[in-house]
């Protein structure tokens, strides 16, 4: 029996060995066939680019006499040049930009130096330029010749409206606006000519920021529809200075306090829904300093407008930062509501809106109407002006809470509209509207901006009029399959229009900007990557061999898949039907983890930006941020149950 018993003890031995060395050749033979796969290289960014591109700038060996003059140095701004050259004494250049018609002169003059890198803004498209230094009683003429604009850039509908005798208050400004669904980020001039444009797709807020560059989204998206991974600090020439990167992307707006830091609208999408969060970022850094989470300060299940749902309650689209109050101004597109909290404690100071539909415990936040007052509805970029006005664009969806109510967008309006608000007895006055005269052919049901210039001298932009059949619509374009979009921008003071460009197409944001700004200069300083992106949540993680795979990608192919690298992630995109199961498998090392990608052709509503396809196949992209991930990966698709080997590696070491 004990020699039986040592024998079967021996054949299972035998057999376990034998099952682990089957094991063993297998997965040796599976990582070995990996070996042969081609490692994706990573993308240049922008900032990588740009980079190599400062390498090669160098005053050496250039004069006056015989500068160095680079066409859109930086490859995304077109209609920018810069002149290089070295003088023997400091000397502070002033530059002269021809204009044409009604446009004058474009002027500035730099600090002094030895070393000059001039940036030129401001060409015109299609011309020779003519363009003129001047250093003490010497000048120096040259001529810049431009490109065409692009085939699909749509020019302006009609020549724009300007009032001649206040011709003095436009000139040498821009008008600066960045699209929300076809188009350029772009600016005009007083006649309509396009005198500045960016190739990339740069979205949301356009703003001067307080050392002279610009704030502009990434054109890097994070999760659909419009949020982005963050936002660039960059200057006119294309230059990107600083790229701001957050967990939660960027979406919107971004507000810079007088010490720097960036306040910012963001998203906390671990908590199971969106733009309900705010983020303080520390300028040198990108590190985040404080997290405001409004599901922590207002009911999420009140006030509800027609385009509100659970994941998207709130659809914070502006922030604003008073520091004279130390209040945040937030608005809320899906509650109609405009509310001010105390910055520090995070109590509600007051709350601008319709307060019907909201509980008895909120209505005491409400101000309390003085004359005659209409609440904003649907409203976009709420400010508050030095005066102590609360500004705000009054998109208007709706006129109501109450469906029943509901006025048509073909007898609806949008304003800007300004309100002022006394705290000690908690009332509010309406003391501006412009827009409401308009009637419907100035109505926008989506995204659009207010901007003060001065007292009683304001920026109004209806940025969202779309059309169907002739019929102005109560819905951003991409819902209703719009034939004909408008955006129009108007300037206007003591209650009178002295500009207006009309565009033919839909823009989220406008600005009315000098030039150059008063601290303009150029640097070659290395752009910044700041602050991190999150953790790319997986959705199923085991230990084991990955069977019943092929490396056979025909059928694969026909959903035009495409795998990419960019310096913090990897990007996989296809082109799938609503039905498809799709998952993205990362495998090292009997390591196996598994990212499910949604398929969904409208997931959210209200969109800002218009990203719909109406085809069957959807355009889809999933994003794994490089955050935790350290290793080496071979990279799977797993489509409708079978697992295709896609031949791809991907370095994940930074």
């Amino acid at each position: 029996m004990k020699k039986n018993k040592g024998l079967k003890l021996k054949r299972l031995l035998i057999t376990i060995l034998t099952i682990i060395g089957l094991i063993l050749v297998v997965a040796f033979r599976f990582n070995n066939s990996l070996k042969a796969e081609s490692v994706l290289v990573n993308e240049k960014s922008l900032i990588k680019i740009q980079s190599e591109t400062d390498q090669n700038l160098d005053t050496k060996g250039y004069s006056l006499d015989n500068p160095k003059i680079i066409l859109n140095p930086y490859e995304i701004s077109p209609l920018t040049a810069l002149i290089i050259f070295e003088t023997n004494k400091e000397v502070s250049p002033e530059i002269i930009i021809k204009g044409k018609n009604n446009s004058q002169d474009i002027t500035h003059e730099f600090e002094s130096n030895t070393k000059h890198y001039l940036p030129i803004y401001g060409l015109y498209a299609d011309s020779d330029n003519s363009v003129t230094i001047i250093i003490g009683e010497k000048t120096y003429d040259f001529n810049i010749k431009t490109s065409p604009l692009p085939e699909d850039f749509e020019s302006v509908v009609t020549k724009p409206y300007f009032d001649e005798k206040n011709k003095n208050l436009i000139d040498n400004h821009l008008y600066f606006v960045s699209p929300a669904s076809t188009g350029y980020t772009s600016a005009y001039d007083i006649d309509g000519e396009v005198r500045w444009y960016l190739t990339e797709n740069f979205a949301w807020e356009i703003a001067r920021l307080n050392n002279g560059n610009i704030i502009l989204g990434s054109e890097r998206l994070i999760n659909p529809p419009y949020y982005t991974t963050g936002f660039f600090e960059i200057s006119m020439l294309g230059k990107i200075y600083n790229e701001f990167v957050l967990p939660g992307g960027y979406h919107h707006d971004v507000f810079e306090k007088d010490n720097g830091n960036l306040i910012v609208a963001s998203n906390d999408f671990d908590s199971g829904t969106v733009e309900d969060y705010i983020v303080e970022i520390d300028r040198n850094n990108g590190n985040i300093i404080k997290e405001i989470d409004l599901k922590d300060i207002l009911p999420m299940n009140e006030g509800k407008s027609e385009n509100w749902i659970e994941y998207d309650w709130f659809h914070n689209n502006s922030v604003w930062y008073d520091k004279d109050t130390n209040s945040l101004t937030l608005s809320g597109r899906h509650q109609d509501i405009v509310v001010n909290i105390d910055y520090d404690s995070l109590d509600i100071n007051y709350i601008i809106g319709d307060p019907e539909t909201f509980s008895t415990e909120m209505q005491k936040y409400f101000l309390e109407p003085v004359g005659y007052l209409e609440w904003p509805y649907s409203q976009h970029a709420a400010k508050i002006t030095p005066e102590g006005n609360m500004f705000i664009f009054d998109n208007g969806n709706n006129r109501s809470k109450i469906k029943e109510n509901y006025l048509e967008a073909k007898d609806n309006y949008s304003r800007g509209v300004m309100y002022k608000i006394n705290l000690d007895n908690m009332t509010i006055q309406q003391v501006f509207e412009y827009g409401k005269e308009r009637k419907s052919d100035y109505y926008s049901s989506y995204i659009s901006d207010v901007d003060y210039l001065d007292k009683d001298h304001y920026l109004i932009h209806s940025g969202g009029v779309a059309y169907k059949d002739g019929r102005v619509l109560n819905n951003p374009p991409g819902l209703e399959k719009a034939d004909k979009l408008r955006s129009y921008t108007t300037e206007v003071l003591n209650n009178q229009k002295i500009f207006e460009l009309v565009l033919p197409n839909n823009n989220y944001r406008a600005e009315k900007m000098t030039v150059y700004a008063k601290n303009e200069n150029f640097s070659k300083a290395d752009a910044k990557y700041l602050g991190m992106l999150n953790e790319t949540t997986v959705d199923k993680s085991k230990f084991g061999l990955l069977l019943n795979t092929t490396k056979d990608t025909k059928a694969l192919d026909n959903y035009n898949y495409k795998i990419r690298k960019e310096s913090d992630r990897l990007v996989i995109s296809g082109e799938f039907s609503a039905e498809d199961e799709v998952s993205v498998i990362l495998y090292n090392n009997f390591s196996i983890k598994q990212y499910n990608v949604v398929v969904s052709k409208r997931p959210y509503t209200a969109m800002c930006i218009d990203i719909f396809n109406e085809d069957e196949k959807i355009p889809i992209y999933k994003y794994i941020n490089e955050e935790e991930l350290h290793s080496t990966y071979s990279v799977f698709i797993r489509l409708n149950g079978k697992t295709y080997n896609t031949n791809t590696r991907v370095n994940f070491n930074k």
